[in-house]
């Protein structure tokens, strides 16, 4: 390596010459056993960094969302049957949690929430009305946006198929006679 490094010298200059040099030691360094020691040690204080911050990380404090239920199937229901629904919830977290606007996937699934804070370990719910007046299978979600620590936002589902309008049919009048003749009443 020193025949290189005077042929370099040479050439280059003094400069090059120092930063070959430099990187040489650097190499000497790392190959010895002294310094895979050192650089194994620094790997694990790391590591254990690490985990402490991970575990830092779980004890955060601050309001959580729990939902009873994320889905609710309302099978079949009549043509302008109740389309309501109740999304049970409650603040397992320790800070009050504020709900913001849920957003529907339309027009037809319309939900109301509570506009106070909901109170560590209290509960309240999420009302989802969703609009009958159509026939035919449903499947709506609505986002519920909060300021919960792990899980701010949450998506509810609704489900299920409105019947059939039934059609109207006029009563026909009768006399009371099978036959259908006209009554005259002499």
């Amino acid at each position: 390596m020193e025949c290189l490094s005077d042929h370099l010298t040479k050439v280059v200059g003094l400069q090059h010459h120092f930063k070959i040099k430099t990187y040489y030691q650097l190499f000497t360094i790392l190959k010895s056993k002294a310094m895979k020691k050192v650089i194994f040690l620094i790997g694990i204080m790391l590591l254990t960094a690490g985990a402490a911050k991970a575990q830092d990380t779980k004890t955060q404090s601050g309001p959580e969302i729990e939902f009873e239920e994320i889905v609710h199937d309302y099978g079949d229901v009549p043509y302008n049957g109740n389309g309501e629904c109740e999304f049970r919830f409650t603040n397992t977290g320790d800070a009050p949690l504020l709900i913001q606007k849920p957003k529907s996937s339309c027009g037809c699934t319309v939900p109301s929430w509570p506009d106070k804070p909901i109170l560590p370990g209290e509960s309240d719910v999420i009302k989802v009305t969703y609009r009958t007046n159509r026939a035919g299978n449903f499947n709506k979600k609505v986002t519920v946006t909060s300021n919960a620590l792990k899980n701010s936002t949450v998506e509810l589902r609704i489900k299920g198929r409105v019947l059939d309008k039934p059609t109207e049919t006029l009563p026909e009048k009768t006399d009371g006679f099978d036959n259908g003749s006209p009554v005259n009443h002499d």
